[in-house]
């Protein structure tokens, strides 16, 4: 345990410049989902990759529907249908029309398409409201269509690379991957992708007075909330999330839990037994993990200037030197050190250009001045009204009080500095949303 008394920018610091991207894997498209794409992605084959209709109704010759209109309307031999995925297609002559479906490819021939609201759709009558089923001849056997309105060429076409062009970038490296991407991935053919995968984080909480929720609690202990918290988060940053809950205190078993881990961990994150109590087991678990060649190994436990948070640890462990945050017990200092510092660690790992939440400056709205301890940052529970631009405290300033961190949006700081901030004074506020 250092003596020095570390800030939180520091802290944050050294455990950015310890960990590094992981290495790009290919994978497929229902799995590259929240990943990074490492490659720019071109596009092969143009979108759409030929003229098709934008509507039901008839593929037709610009002049032979020249002047139509209700009263004089455009009497065309309707050739045959053209679906979605037809091959072999009619070739639209003078006087000619086919019956033609969105989606479906324009036939030769056909410069326009009108569609069938513009028609009497083959029946002889007024005004069509819906194409019918394919094959069904007109009333009378004429075969015939009349077109009340006149169509310019392309109308109603979706002309073929309007959408996309061969050779274009679809999308760029350091794109995250969501559902759209992932649709306009399957359009242009791609069945995988080159991304840095997902980051495999595993959540241990401690403590042998920490029960499951479900089970019965006996006296002296409480639920463990942490485990799930963070394994929560975990997920919510980005990644792959594995929860072990409550790992007794006693280290010989702690430090087995934490190998067998290791395993599926590309970053482990413990929470309580790191403050200096009699039963601070993951310090006495983790104190000499380290590797005396590989300088940085082993973890080093500190103390931080904020609260809540002071004591945490953070290094690497195993054959991998896999990263390992080490946490506070308190649920909200321990959710507040995963926003601080295992959110950005998760956000690296993944390849993300930008690691942090996004911070605002926002007037305090309170009743009465904020004390804050000289020399330490404070990280408020808030909520935060983007229309006044105002944050506003939930809960006290104690560490133990998860009912008000279920209510808050926002984290307010207040800095080293500052021992009080006075109502309608100006504060950073980190958004959680």
């Amino acid at each position: 345990m250092s003596s020095t008394i570390w800030s939180v920018d520091d802290h944050l610091e050294d455990i950015l410049a310890a960990i590094r991207p992981l290495d790009p894997i290919d994978l497929q498209l229902p799995d590259a989902q929240g990943c990074v794409l490492v490659e720019d992605v071109t596009v092969p084959v143009a979108l759409p990759p030929f003229d098709n209709s934008s509507m039901d109704g008839y593929a037709v010759r610009v002049a032979d529907v020249a002047g139509a209109s209700e009263e004089f309307p455009a009497v065309l031999t309707v050739i045959g249908d053209v679906a979605a995925g037809s091959g072999g297609l009619p070739t639209v002559g003078p006087g000619q029309a086919a019956r033609i479906m969105t989606g479906a490819p324009l036939p030769p021939g056909a410069q326009a398409v009108v569609p069938v609201e513009w028609t009497d759709g083959g029946t002889g009558g007024g005004a069509a409201t819906t194409m019918r089923p394919a094959g069904e001849a007109p009333e009378g056997g004429s075969g015939e269509v009349r077109v009340h309105r006149p169509a310019e060429e392309g109308a109603h076409v979706r002309s073929r690379g309007s959408d996309v062009q061969a050779g274009d970038l679809a999308l760029a490296a350091g794109t995250v991957i969501g559902p759209p991407q992932i649709g306009l991935l399957a359009a242009i053919g791609r069945g995988t992708v080159r991304v840095r995968p997902r980051p495999r984080v595993v959540v241990l909480s401690t403590g042998s007075e920490l029960v499951q929720p479900g089970e019965r609690l006996a006296e002296g202990q409480i639920y463990d909330s942490n485990s799930f918290a963070l394994a929560a988060a975990a997920r919510d940053a980005g990644a792959i999330s594995y929860r072990v809950g409550a790992v007794t205190d006693d280290a010989e078993t702690l430090r087995a839990t934490i190998e067998d881990q290791l395993i599926r961990a590309d970053l482990l994150v413990t929470t309580g037994g790191v403050s200096v109590g009699a039963y601070d087991v993951v310090k006495e678990a983790l104190a000499s993990v380290g590797d005396e060649d590989v300088p940085g190994s082993g973890i080093d436990f500190r103390k931080l200037a904020m609260q809540p948070g002071k004591p945490q640890g953070f290094g690497s462990i195993g054959r991998e030197h896999t990263p390992l945050l080490a946490l506070p017990g308190n649920p909200v200092s321990s959710y507040v050190s995963f926003e601080l510092f295992v959110r950005p660690a998760i956000r690296k790992l993944m390849g993300l250009p930008d690691v942090h939440r996004p911070t605002v400056r926002a007037a305090l709205k309170a009743d009465k001045a904020l004390a804050s301890p000289a020399g330490k940052r404070q990280f408020l529970r808030g909520t935060y009204d983007a229309e006044s631009s105002s944050a506003t405290p939930v809960g006290g300033s104690g560490s133990h009080l998860i009912a008000a961190l279920a209510h808050a949006d926002c984290l307010i700081v207040v800095p080293e500095t500052a021992t009080s901030v006075e109502p309608g004074a100006d504060v950073d506020v980190v958004l959680l949303g």
